[in-house]
């Protein structure tokens, strides 16, 4: 009863808390690291803080392995519990997208690859 009172009353919690609840962070410090770094964004607007504070119905946009997910926080949650207790706590937002495919397939390493660009070398002597 006393849970259930504290969990009424409780409208928001800190970010990083939350990621280790909703099994986005293997740790709590990991949580805090993600979200010092910069990767996590609440609502469109990236996170530099880990006591940034969350409420039910904010957009999450965080990377766990190889994807970016988009989620909806449906509810706060009060403990790191088993796995179909986190997924409880949100639901997608948007199709989850492979970082890989974030990124360009090819980027010129040493400028634009343009033929006009390139140094002149002036060819050996043939003997």
């Amino acid at each position: 009863m006393i849970s259930t009172i504290a969990e009424a009353e409780r409208t928001k919690t800190r970010l990083d808390q939350w990621l280790w609840f909703a099994r986005f962070a293997k740790s709590r410090s990991l949580a805090a690291r993600l979200c010092a770094a910069g990767a996590v964004a609440v609502n469109g607007s990236p996170v530099k803080k880990a006591n940034h504070l969350i409420r039910v119905g904010d957009i999450v946009l965080v990377p766990q392995g190889g994807w970016q997910h988009t989620v909806r926080v449906a509810s706060l949650g009060m403990r790191r519990g088993p796995a179909i207790e986190a997924r409880l706590l949100y639901q997608e937002a948007a199709l989850s997208v492979r970082l890989a495919d974030l990124a360009p397939a090819w980027m010129p390493l040493l400028g634009t690859d343009d033929p006009e660009d390139r140094p002149l070398y002036a060819s050996a002597p043939e003997s």
